[in-house]
C-alpha cells in the first residue's frame, strides 16, 4: 500500500469536530444531545483515566522505572496524564528572528484537561471591554452579560467549588463546598491579608459533593494530574466525550491528525476534512456539513493556514489576514519560601484535592499602576506526598539544622533524615497568572522550510514580551516577597532582576495561548464573528481560545467551554431555520 493513499469515507456527517479538548469535547457533548451526527477527530490515541490499563492514579513512585520522573513523552513526570509535551517527536516548529515560543501539544483523547489544575474561573465584565475601558487593546464583540448564562450552566453541568464574594471583576458562579484551607494556606491569608492582598477559596472543577450518578465524589489523593478514576475532576475525556459517545450520535476517532479543512470551489463553504491516519499512513477524506475546530489556539490556526485553495490563497477563513496574529499567553513569575514556623510538624494527611485551596484574585486599579493588566496568585505548600525531586528543596538551600555550626550543612545518612523530617512541609510557593496585551506582532505562521513527518507544513513562532509583561513580573516578585516576610519567612534564591525581566516565564510556557483565529465584528479586522463562526465560511466554526480577543487574567478553560456551548447552540438554531 502506498503512504498517504487518499480514501473517503462513504457517510456526510452533521458536523465533524477537530480536538476532542474543552472546546472540542463540549461541542461534542452539545451536538449529539441535540441529536446530530458527529464524528469527532484526536490526534492522539485513546483515554478514560477509569480503565485499569490507564490508571496511574495511587501509585508508588517505585512502581516506575523512573521513579515518577518526566520524560521526553511524559514532561509532567512519569505518572502524569498528559501525553506530550513541548517537543514532540516528529513535530517540530520554529521560531522566528530570535524571538522565543514555547508549545506544549498532549496527544490524547481530552488532550490538555487531563492533566491541568482544574483552575476553574469566569471572566469578567471589564475583560470584555478592555479597549473601551483603557485605550489599550480591543474589546470582544461580546459581553459578560452574553456569556453568563453559559457559564452558569457550565457550573451546573460540570461542577465547581468556590465561595461567593462578590469581586466585580471576578464573578461569582454555582459554586459546591470549597474544601478547607490548610495550615499554610491559612497562614498565607492572615499574612497576604494584612497587608492588604485578598486570600479567598479557590475555584476548582473538582467535586467536592455529588452532582450524578455517574461521577464520584472528591477522595482527597491530591493527584488530579494523574486523571481520576472516580471522575470527580473536570475532564473533556470523562465528562463530555465519553458521554456523547454513549449517546450513539458521536463517532469517534483516534490517531486523526487533520492536514486541511477541505471547501467547495464553486460555494466557497466547508465539506469536511482531509487527515492522517498516524498508524497506517493512509490519508483520509470525510464529509461534513458543517466544520468545528477545536485542536488549540496555535493548532486551528495551522489548520486554516493550511487550508489554501485557489478561493482562499492566503488560508481559509482569512480575507482579513488575522489568521495566525495576536496570539497571546498568560504571563508567569513563582518564587517560593521557607517558613520557620512551619518545621517540626506532627504528621498527618494534608493532601487535600489536587491544586490550591485558595488563592488570591487580581486585587488592584491599574490606572494606579504602570502595567495596565493584572493578574491573580496561586498558592502552593504543605505535606502532600512527596514525589520525585522532593529533597532538591532541602540540600540546595542548605539550612542548617540545630545545634551545627555554618561548615555542618545537610549532609546524608541519619542526619539528612533527621532534616527532611523537620524541614518537610516548612516551604510556600506562589505563583503570578497575568493578562498581556495582545499584539499583531505576536503571532504563528507556516515554516515555509518545514514539514512534520506526515508531511503537514509546521508553525514559526514570533513572539516577544514588552514593558506591559515586565513590569508586570515586577510587581509579581515585590507582593511575593512581601506576603513570604509578612508570614515571618524567608524568600528563598535570589530576587530575579531587571536582566532576568523579573522572573518572568517565557512565551508559551504557561500553556494559555489564546488568539490567533480572533473574534469581531468587523470582518476586515476580524476572522470570526460573535458566535467564533467564520466571516468567510459560514459553515466553519471555531470552539477553543483561538476566537478570543484577550486572556483576562483567568485561566481560558471556563471560557472555552462556555464559549463553545454557545457557539454549538446557535449552530443548532440554525440548522432549524435552515441557515446552515
Amino acid at each position: 500500500m502506498d503512504l498517504f493513499e487518499i480514501k473517503k469515507a462513504p457517510a456526510v456527517y452533521d458536523a465533524v469536530i477537530v480536538g476532542s479538548g474543552a472546546g472540542g469535547g463540549m461541542a461534542a457533548y452539545m451536538l449529539a444531545k441535540a441529536g446530530a451526527k458527529v464524528l469527532l477527530l484526536e490526534a492522539g490515541g485513546y483515554y478514560d483515566p477509569a480503565d485499569p490499563k490507564y490508571i496511574t492514579q495511587l501509585k508508588w513512585p517505585y512502581e516506575s522505572p523512573r521513579r515518577g520522573a518526566s520524560t521526553f513523552a511524559r514532561s509532567g513526570g512519569d505518572f502524569d496524564a498528559a501525553w506530550g509535551g513541548w517537543e514532540l517527536e516528529g513535530e517540530p516548529y520554529t521560531s522566528k528572528n530570535g524571538t522565543e515560543f514555547h508549545w506544549f501539544r498532549s496527544r490524547m483523547l481530552g488532550g490538555r484537561t487531563n492533566h491541568w489544575g482544574r483552575i476553574s474561573l469566569r471572566f469578567g465584565p471589564d475583560d470584555f471591554r478592555r479597549g473601551s475601558l483603557t485605550g489599550i487593546g480591543d474589546d470582544w464583540p461580546i459581553t459578560y452579560e452574553d456569556i453568563k448564562p453559559y457559564y452558569d450552566q457550565v457550573d451546573k453541568l460540570i461542577g465547581v467549588f468556590g465561595s461567593v464574594e462578590n469581586f466585580p471583576n471576578s464573578p461569582d458562579g454555582f459554586f459546591l463546598p470549597p474544601p478547607k484551607p490548610r495550615l499554610h494556606e491559612l497562614m498565607l491569608k492572615k499574612a497576604a491579608t494584612s497587608i492588604g492582598v485578598p486570600v479567598i477559596p479557590s475555584r476548582l472543577s473538582i467535586l467536592t459533593k455529588p452532582i450524578n450518578k455517574d461521577r464520584g465524589q472528591c477522595f482527597y489523593c491530591h493527584q488530579c494530574n494523574r486523571g481520576c478514576q472516580a471522575y470527580a475532576d473536570f475532564s473533556s475525556s470523562s465528562v463530555l466525550v465519553i458521554p456523547a459517545v454513549k449517546t450513539g450520535n458521536v463517532e469517534l476517532r483516534n490517531n486523526a491528525m487533520v492536514r486541511e479543512v477541505t471547501t467547495d470551489a464553486r460555494t466557497g463553504l466547508a465539506t469536511g476534512v482531509s487527515y492522517v491516519d498516524t498508524v497506517t499512513l493512509q490519508e483520509i477524506t470525510v464529509q461534513a456539513k458543517t466544520v468545528l475546530l477545536g485542536a488549540s489556539a496555535c493548532e486551528s490556526a495551522r489548520l486554516l493556514l493550511n487550508s489554501k485553495s485557489a478561493r482562499f490563497p492566503n488560508g481559509l477563513a482569512n480575507s482579513s489576514g488575522v489568521v495566525g496574529k495576536y496570539l497571546n499567553d498568560s504571563t508567569g513569575a513563582s518564587r517560593s519560601g521557607f517558613v520557620p514556623a512551619l518545621m517540626d510538624r506532627k504528621r498527618y494527611n494534608e493532601d487535600g484535592v489536587g491544586g490550591m485551596h485558595v488563592y488570591t484574585p487580581w486585587w488592584l486599579d491599574n490606572k494606579k499602576l504602570d502595567f495596565p493588566r493584572g493578574y491573580h496568585i496561586e498558592y502552593g505548600g504543605g505535606m502532600g506526598m512527596p514525589g520525585y525531586g522532593f529533597m532538591n528543596g532541602i540540600t540546595s538551600h542548605n539550612h542548617l539544622a540545630p545545634g551545627r555550626d555554618k561548615n555542618q550543612r545537610v549532609s546524608y545518612g541519619a542526619a539528612l533524615k533527621d532534616d527532611v523530617r523537620r524541614f518537610y512541609g516548612a516551604y510556600v510557593s506562589m505563583s503570578g497568572r497575568g493578562e498581556p496585551v495582545p499584539l499583531e506582532s505576536n503571532y504563528c505562521e507556516i515554516d515555509p522550510n518545514n514539514v512534520d513527518k506526515y508531511g503537514i507544513p509546521t508553525l514559526r513562532f514570533h513572539y516577544k514580551w514588552t514593558d506591559n509583561e515586565v513590569k508586570q513580573a515586577k510587581h509579581m516578585q515585590d507582593t511575593f516577597e512581601e506576603i513570604i516576610h509578612a508570614m515571618g519567612g524567608i524568600p528563598l534564591g535570589n530576587k530575579p532582576g531587571a536582566n532576568q525581566n523579573y522572573g518572568l516565564a517565557a512565551p508559551g510556557r504557561i500553556i494559555h495561548e489564546a488568539g490567533t483565529v480572533r473574534m469581531g465584528n468587523d470582518p476586515n479586522k476580524s476572522a470570526l464573528n460573535k458566535y467564533q463562526q467564520a466571516h468567510d465560511v459560514k459553515n466553519l466554526f471555531v470552539v477553543d481560545a483561538a476566537p478570543f480577543v484577550s486572556q483576562g487574567d483567568k485561566n481560558l478553560t471556563w471560557t472555552i467551554l462556555a464559549s463553545a456551548m454557545r457557539t454549538s447552540e446557535y449552530l443548532i438554531d440554525q440548522v432549524k431555520k435552515k441557515n446552515l
